[in-house]
């Protein structure tokens, strides 16, 4: 069920292209001022003409330069009301507006702090000026973040008057932080740490699917990839429960889905493969490769990929396919496959906003396979897997109005993608947070704007 945060009801046209919001009375920014319709409209316009990588979310709407003013309008100081060119289902633009980047700014205080045209860009990046349960105190790049309660906000003050997030890259020094109580929260400890520590009396353990999911993709400009014999026996050489039954223990489950569990219309704990060594043996076989062949895996070097790509190694091997793996760093890895340049490719995804369509988008649209394709350079893209038919109902089920029938399709689209992408679909990571036993009311949402902080208390 979708909540209002600072609106208060919505109202959609018959055609489904205007959409109209009546704001909360009594908002205030963390100046003191009220939160007006024209502070809404004018940051969702702010967003199209800066023209930021995450402007595209929602420039799919229709929405231009030259047209954004005349799009997004606030009638009234409590009404904002919006057309879009496109007739997306509504419950994907408001599953849109949820987002970070729909997030209403202070228009009066940004604009007191624009240079050079930048709509008050670059000192934001050191300053908050929203209506939230915190304001940002200080950042500190890949040190930290300190946010400050604000009282006046709609749900009432937080419990706590201030909360820092630190960046502690390694494990095991947020083991040891958390153990002597020096930080309340550390959600990065291995499978490995989580069991060493379930003795602890002084820590908790809370459990939280998150939508980031890991797959395992294969570039169809490889000849032998290109067989859907030889798709399937890669599928089916792979140990998912294994897996996630040992050194993936407590971070991610099963989910052999291009969408994550509590997305609407997700097939809930899909699972058509499993590791079944003498099927794939016959399939590669039926290919033409009755003693397997070798390929190339790259695999970004921080856990848990390298330990998931030797698993991948073994299994495979298993199977008479023999893999060399290859690891870099993130950058590199990811770079190599954005250029089409792996042969099998160890990936993740997290999701841009709430909806099914940011990952359908994602995983089942290639509309141009040319190397000069400029739009939507999509994970179907960077596999060479050309689907015109598949591409049009992805884009069809964006625009279903009815939810059933949209549902249907999410479904339908799901059980083909399983079958047919040269994507091994593995896993749904999943958050085991430690926590110190006197903090309480900690919340981590399937996405990482869902995250409250509001409702933590500490004894």
């Amino acid at each position: 069920k979708m909540v209002g945060g600072v609106a208060a009801s919505w109202t959609v046209s018959t055609d489904g292209k205007t959409f109209t919001f009546k704001l909360r009375p009594g908002l205030e920014f963390h100046s003191g001022a009220p939160v007006t319709a024209e502070d809404a409209a004018w940051s969702l316009q702010r967003v199209v003409m800066m023209d930021k990588t995450p402007a595209f979310l929602i420039t799919q709407l229709g929405w231009t330069k030259a047209n954004a003013k005349d799009m997004i309008k606030a009638p009234s100081a409590d009404t904002l009301t919006f057309t879009i060119t496109e007739g997306f289902a509504p419950s994907m633009v408001l599953n849109l507006m949820t987002s970070i980047i729909a997030s209403v700014v202070e228009k009066k205080v940004a604009m007191a702090n624009e240079k050079d045209g930048d709509y008050g860009n670059g000192w934001l990046k050191l300053n908050s000026a929203g209506s939230g349960a915190f304001k940002l105190l200080s950042w500190k790049a890949n040190e930290s973040v300190s946010l400050e309660a604000y009282p006046g906000f709609r749900m009432g003050a937080p419990a706590m008057k201030r909360v820092v997030v630190r960046n502690v890259p390694e494990a095991a020094t947020q083991r040891l932080l958390v153990e002597k109580g020096d930080v309340d929260i550390a959600r990065d400890l291995s499978s490995d740490m989580l069991k060493a520590i379930s003795g602890n009396k002084d820590l908790t353990t809370a459990n939280f699917n998150l939508a980031n999911s890991w797959y395992l993709a294969m570039n169809m400009s490889d000849e032998r990839l290109k067989n859907p014999k030889v798709i399937a026996a890669v599928k089916m050489l792979i140990d998912y429960d294994g897996m996630v039954n040992s050194f993936l223990k407590g971070k991610f489950v099963v989910q052999q889905s291009f969408l994550p569990m509590g997305f609407f219309s997700a097939i809930n704990n899909y699972k058509p493969f499993k590791l079944d060594v003498a099927k794939a043996k016959a399939l590669l076989a039926e290919a033409g490769y009755p003693n397997g062949f070798t390929i190339k895996l790259n695999a970004a070097n921080t856990s848990p990929r390298p330990e998931i790509a030797q698993s991948l190694q073994q299994t495979l091997g298993q199977g008479g396919i023999k893999v060399e793996i290859v690891t870099a760093d993130q950058k590199t890895t990811l770079g190599d496959y954005r250029g089409r340049k792996h042969q099998m490719t160890l990936m993740s995804w997290g999701p841009d906003y709430f909806d099914p369509h940011t990952n359908a988008d994602y995983f089942v649209r290639n509309t141009d396979d040319s190397d000069a394709a400029t739009k939507g350079k999509t994970i179907a893209w960077r596999n060479h897997w050309s689907i015109p038919e598949l591409s049009a109902k992805t884009a069809l089920a964006a625009k279903e109005l009815d939810a059933g029938k949209r549902k249907a399709m999410y479904e339908e689209m799901q059980k083909t993608f399983a079958v047919e992408a040269p994507v091994a679909m593995m896993f749904q990571e999943a958050a085991a947070v430690v926590i110190r036993k006197n903090v309480s009311g900690y919340k981590m949402g399937i996405t990482e704007d869902l995250n409250f902080y509001r409702t933590v208390k500490k004894s």
